[in-house]
């Protein structure tokens, strides 16, 4: 199989998450290692006659905590990025299998490193003399088996906030959990929704099983342009992304047409990889509208954020209008005048009628 495609831009909104998450991560797996190591050294030396606290053992703590945040942000990297495309089409329990058996083997790397370094560069001594004692020492005691299972606990743990967080979507899990939604709020946003042109056909052609793999595939990289662009996705339906912005927040409407851009570019750049295992190149259209939408916390066992409104129903309706006005993308003009169109096609369409809505609104079409 084809390597996936490199995100578009390079330092969007998907890396600057990804790298922030690293640099969280690595932090706190080598905060809990030093405050274990913190621990068991005034268990161990509080009651002792000699000094607890000299020099040379400040000198090890600095050097270990620099050596585990090193090694950490290497794991990090790696389960970030790395990991996450080579479990990508594995079951969610045999991800989590492989994930944590690499970070261990990684962890069982970091042992050897961290107490080899303290031989060469702590006690002067050579690594040779130290090699067979220290093999034996690590798997005769328990202090291998406690460390291993620490470590083991820590990534286990580490991996599913990450998974259970990318699953409602980056920070809305956080929202929850912080109670930001319990009581609704109204707010600004641009809604888009956006899914797959003659999805019937394709259905048709494809079969079930394969027309399932190349939806996950055509929501795969959508998706990846919209998170580059700082899109919030709402929620997936079949084939359609429903995807917002904060209008409040900088360049929000530029980020949404921006999104557009990336989201054929990278379709697009991955036409042979569809060619090759579904035999047709997918196509999208969108509905764009802004306005002020309801948000709250919603479910007992299963919870999320609902988000209600006009502003939904309007933007769903001009998706619905793409396909019945033979258009890509259809923007209402509420949406146009907040926004700079001045780089795009933009086509008047006049006063429509669209299902549900009381008056006809006036509708623009953008081509590219």
């Amino acid at each position: 199989m084809k390597p996936f495609d490199r995100v578009i831009v390079r330092r969007g909104a998907i890396n600057k998450y990804r790298m922030k998450q690293v640099l969280v991560i690595a932090l706190l797996w080598t905060i809990i290692d030093t405050s274990v190591y913190l621990y068991k050294f005034y268990r161990d030396h509080v009651n002792e006659a000699e000094h607890p606290f000299d020099m040379h053992s400040t000198a090890v703590l600095l050097l270990r905590s620099g050596l585990i945040f090193c090694i950490c942000l290497v794991m990090a990297y790696l389960l970030t990025y790395q990991l996450k495309h080579l479990v990508r089409n594995l079951p969610l329990w045999l991800g989590l299998l492989v994930k944590t058996i690499l970070l261990v083997a990684a962890a069982f790397l970091l042992n050897y490193i961290l107490h080899f370094t303290y031989i060469w560069l702590i006690e002067k001594e050579p690594l040779t003399t130290e090699l067979g004692r220290n093999y034996y020492r690590q798997f005769q005691t328990s202090l291998f088996l406690s460390q291993m299972v620490r470590w083991l606990i820590t990534f286990l743990f580490t991996i599913m906030i990450i998974e259970v967080n990318e699953k409602y979507s980056p920070g809305v899990f956080f929202d929850i959990l912080a109670g930001r939604y319990l009581t609704p709020k109204n707010e600004k946003r641009t809604i888009m929704f956006i899914d797959l042109v003659d999805s019937t056909a394709i259905a048709e052609h494809l079969g079930h099983k394969k027309y399932f793999r190349f939806i996950r595939d055509f929501i795969y990289f959508i998706s990846v342009a919209l998170l580059e662009n700082d899109g919030q996705i709402y929620q997936y339906v079949g084939d359609e992304v429903v995807v917002s912005w904060i209008v409040k927040k900088p360049n929000a409407n530029r980020k949404c047409l921006q999104a557009l851009l990336d989201c054929k570019r990278i379709l697009q750049r991955n036409k042979n990889y569809f060619k090759r295992l579904y035999g047709v190149v997918p196509e999208f259209r969108a509905g764009i509208h802004t306005g002020e939408i309801t948000i709250g916390e919603i479910g007992v066992i299963k919870k999320d954020l609902a988000m209600s409104g006009d502003t939904m129903n309007t933007a769903a309706r001009l998706r619905s209008a793409t396909s019945e006005l033979n258009e890509k993308v259809i923007i209402s003009k509420d949406f146009a005048a907040q926004t700079n169109l001045k780089n795009w096609n933009a086509v008047n369409l006049g006063l429509v009628d669209l299902k549900g809505k009381e008056s006809a609104m006036e509708l623009i079409a953008l081509k590219f």
